[in-house]
């Protein structure tokens, strides 16, 4: 059976509590410049859905501390969730549920503070700023509308999946055509420990991630009062990673891949020499590359466009482009220069596919990849420029040439690919 109110929530400016002591002073007296007041929703007899209430303040804005403000707000808190337990109605007159709990001689005084009879509740209304009233499913959908601006179409097809399934995880639960305020923070981690539990702890943390940036986007419209998804614990988990090639392993794959399959060896090259990630391989186009200037115009995963030179080692591989159509892709399934008018992500699934061939010849495990050379390469790369310079300086170097925007995002991609390695330290422990 469906409750007819939500359990009834605090807003507290803006910010969490429990992460009150890490703000600043600026930061707190902004939260505390701001209106705080208990809110809860109630279903409304003529459409059954459930309906924003006026926001209930009490006087608690004119406390001037944090402590004092969530105390009395708690209380209040407390006490409305037990009336609405009790039969509490904010549209009807509850003068017999008064009566009750508080007796004929509190009757007169427990009218007057009555959280809300129906005059007074649609005089309310009128006086509070209230959150719009939207469904979950209309909330979705506008989202989803406006995340298709911001991401790119192939984050935006992954985002989109996880958020839909979601919404069907509702809609199996009793959801469907509710309003956005039944949601809680309970209900979020009841789907991510489903989630967990049919995939891995990385999933579950990604799905988090995605439904957090649904509904701060909500919270950023005003849809919704507060994101209290992101304050759901991240779990720990073993990141998937591409394992390094050997310096023999490497030289043996291009050596059959220059025997059998030449097209794909020029494709890989691009992944190892300018550091591309395979669907930046995909994405280039014959006007993208400028050999006369020896440079490559890239759509990378972070930036619109991004300029990296062509290395002498690639330029001398690369064919003549001068009779290609310009617009047309540089790869295609088996030449260069062609039309390829499928998705960008497919296409890089292609390749996947033709190199697992590869893989099966030298009997690689899953560890391997196309993803793999961009790492032994950009490590191959960091040893040699470490020969003759310090740590910082080679980093300051190779951020340049690895198109990693931030040092601290480059040290933890070195970490990560285990590219720094100390020497030999037998004498030290003999």
């Amino acid at each position: 059976m469906k409750l007819n109110f939500s359990e009834p929530k605090i807003y507290t400016g803006g910010v969490l509590i429990s992460e009150w002591s890490k703000l600043t002073k600026t930061e707190k007296e902004l939260a505390l410049s701001k209106d705080w007041f208990v809110y809860y929703s109630y279903r409304d007899p003529k459409t059954l859905k459930l309906k924003r209430q006026p926001y209930i303040k009490a006087g608690v804005n004119k406390l001037k501390t944090k402590r004092e403000r969530i105390a009395f707000l708690k209380t209040m808190q407390r006490a409305l969730f037990q009336l609405l337990q009790a039969g509490f109605n904010p549209y009807e007159d509850n003068s017999l549920l008064e009566a009750e709990l508080f007796g004929e001689e509190k009757l007169k005084t427990a009218s007057q503070n009555s959280f809300a009879l129906s005059e007074r509740t649609q005089k309310s209304a009128k006086q509070e700023k209230e959150v719009s009233e939207i469904s979950i499913d209309k909330a979705f959908e506008l989202g989803l509308k406006l995340k298709k601006r911001l991401m790119n179409k192939n984050s935006f097809t992954k985002y989109k999946s996880r958020i839909i399934r979601f919404s069907k995880w509702l809609k199996r639960k009793g959801f469907e055509n509710q309003s956005i305020d039944t949601l809680n923070k309970k209900i979020i981690i009841e789907y991510l420990n489903e989630v967990l539990q049919d995939t891995s702890a990385r999933n579950r943390n990604n799905t988090r991630t995605d439904i957090s940036s649904l509904f701060q986007m909500l919270e950023d419209n005003e849809l919704i009062l507060e994101n209290y998804v992101k304050k759901i614990n991240v779990l720990k988990s073993i990141p998937k990673r591409n394992k390094t090639y050997t310096p023999k392993l490497q030289e043996d794959i291009y050596n059959y891949l220059e025997d059998n399959n030449k097209h794909l060896l020029l494709f890989i090259q691009f992944v190892s020499y300018n550091f591309l990630r395979p669907i930046e391989v995909c994405r280039l186009r014959v006007e993208d590359v400028d050999i006369i200037d020896k440079k490559l115009y890239v759509k990378a995963k972070n930036s619109p466009v991004k300029i990296k030179i062509i290395p002498e080692i690639l330029l001398n591989q690369i064919p003549n482009l001068s009779k290609k159509d310009p617009k047309s892709f540089l790869f295609t399934q088996k030449e260069i220069g062609g039309i390829w008018n499928i998705d960008e992500t497919n296409k890089r699934d292609h390749f996947t596919k033709r190199f697992k061939k590869v893989k099966e010849h030298f009997e690689l495990g899953k560890e391997y990849g196309l993803y793999s050379f961009r790492h032994t390469f950009i490590t191959k790369l960091y040893r040699e420029i470490r020969q003759t310079m310090s740590p910082f300086e080679s980093k300051s170097k190779l951020m340049l040439i690895t198109g990693h925007t931030t040092m601290t995002a480059l040290d933890k991609y070195l970490r990560d690919i285990d590219a720094e390695l100390p020497e030999d330290y037998s004498s030290l422990i003999e």
